[in-house]
């Protein structure tokens, strides 16, 4: 068996780069920056699912992408969160929050319809992203 992307994050994610450990999705919802970090490892719902060292891994490479992110994007809060209650596979939640979004100060689920991104609104971001500059990041252009 290999590595494959679970069917929620195939249909709500944009690959849009790549770490040694996780793919990158952006979340196709322009109401937020929105991104999750998903291990390439096989039968993976739980950070303790990891091995040691994936689990360092991971959330260094968390830790990096979150203060890129943080950069570029100018937020005010990160939440961070893996939650998993609806889509099984392991992915790590990372979304740039303002004063000003939508949804402030709850959760960004289920308080809106998604917005899907426009080919400009798209673009945006991987500029952005690729400004971020961060280490082992390698932006992935489609």
């Amino acid at each position: 068996m290999s590595f494959e992307l679970h069917p929620d994050l195939i249909r709500d994610g944009i690959l849009v780069a790549r770490f040694p450990l996780c793919l990158v999705l952006l979340i196709n919802d322009a109401s937020y920056p929105w991104f999750v970090l998903v291990p390439e490892r096989e039968k993976t719902g739980n950070t303790t699912d990891l091995s040691e060292s994936d689990h360092q891994q991971l959330w260094a490479e968390s830790r990096a992408f979150g203060i890129g992110i943080m950069r570029v994007f100018r937020g005010d809060k990160l939440n961070v969160a893996a939650l998993g209650n609806i889509t099984p596979q392991l992915h790590v939640h990372h979304v740039v929050r303002y004063v000003t979004d939508p949804a402030w100060p709850a959760p960004i689920w289920g308080r809106q319809p998604m917005v899907p991104y426009t080919s400009e609104g798209l673009c945006q971001v991987r500029e952005q992203l690729d400004a971020a500059q961060v280490r082992d990041l390698a932006c992935i252009r489609k």
